[in-house]
């Protein structure tokens, strides 16, 4: 070794629940992704003190470009979103002290859990899930949930044959987030061994060197990955869960001939939740399954006389 989130419901097939279950948690992490990489780069933009508007950020050759200019583009192309990001926190925030709803980190957690093994391994994750922007994410939607179905019964007939149904979906196995780099042979995989073991990124050595063309434009991000991962090669699974977080592997002999280098990012213990871990989760999406459409914060804005700078 090397150093350095669509409501559930029954259809008519088979196991119509198990995969309507999985729709919604993806449908949740995809938007907290792409929020959180725009809110990091946005907060990054921001300068920690005061700061000269007419400041030449970069040039080229005798063209300026200064950060006044920088700032309004930034805010024409991300502002908007990021404000109605702000504003709907904060709405479903003011919802939940009217309605006395409550959010605790076990419910987070156990849709955090979902989320992991509801994804494909395609790298789009990004970044862990465990960061406080993601969890403060998913709170809102959990809040919006249950603003929405709390005149919604339920029996509990209903929930038990649910999870008796669908158990396996609440025994969550041990996912590894990890960056993978494939190449065509051994020597070439030595090869970047031997880079990162000099220094380099294994971020700009995927992008530069991997030739699987989808996780390479990732940086070589895979996402979650877990042992009988039907879309992961064993290989990858069984080197990653031989890893410590930060670290990467030797020449890894995949099963189409290649090579890869895995790099593990974090790890999340496997967990298996009982009926009463999950109750209320099932209830909640069985609820949600009932309503006519879909509703989004901005449904409650008149309530809480919500105002924003794009006054619409």
């Amino acid at each position: 070794m090397k150093s350095n989130h669509n409501h559930i419901g029954r259809s008519h097939d088979e196991r119509p629940a198990q995969k309507k279950l999985k729709t919604k948690p993806v449908l949740i992490v995809l938007g907290i992704l792409l929020l959180g990489n725009l809110l990091w780069f946005i907060a990054w933009l921001i300068p920690n003190g005061p700061t000269n508007e007419n400041e030449v950020v970069a040039s080229v050759g005798k063209e300026q470009i200064f950060r006044e200019d920088w700032m309004v583009a930034m805010e024409e192309q991300y502002g908007k979103e990021t404000l109605l990001e702000m504003v709907n926190a904060q709405v479903m925030n003011t919802a939940a002290n009217k309605y006395e709803i409550k959010v605790t980190d076990k419910e987070i957690d156990l849709e955090l859990s979902l989320i992991r093994t509801a994804q494909d391994s395609t790298g789009s994750q990004g970044q862990s899930l465990n960061s406080e922007m993601q969890r403060q994410k998913i709170r809102g939607q959990l809040i919006l949930d249950k603003v929405l179905t709390k005149d919604v019964v339920i029996e509990d007939e209903q929930i038990k044959a649910f999870y008796n149904e669908n158990q396996a979906l609440y025994n969550i196995p041990t996912t590894y987030q990890a960056s993978l780099i494939v190449l065509q042979t051994i020597s070439d995989a030595q090869e970047a061994v031997n880079e990162l073991d000099n220094g380099s990124s294994f971020d700009v050595l995927a992008r530069e060197r991997s030739v699987d063309t989808s996780s390479a434009s990732l940086g070589g991000d895979i996402g979650f990955i877990s042992e009988g991962q039907e879309n992961v090669d064993a290989s990858v699974v069984e080197a990653a869960s031989k890893l410590e977080v930060d670290q990467w592997s030797s020449p890894v002999s995949l099963a189409d001939d290649r090579y890869g280098v895995v790099y593990l990012k974090d790890i999340a213990e496997g967990q298996e939740f009982t009926y009463e871990d999950v109750k209320n989760h099932i209830k909640r999406e069985l609820a949600l399954e009932q309503l006519p459409q879909s509703v989004s914060p901005e449904a409650f804005w008149n309530e809480f006389d919500t105002q924003w700078f794009y006054g619409e």
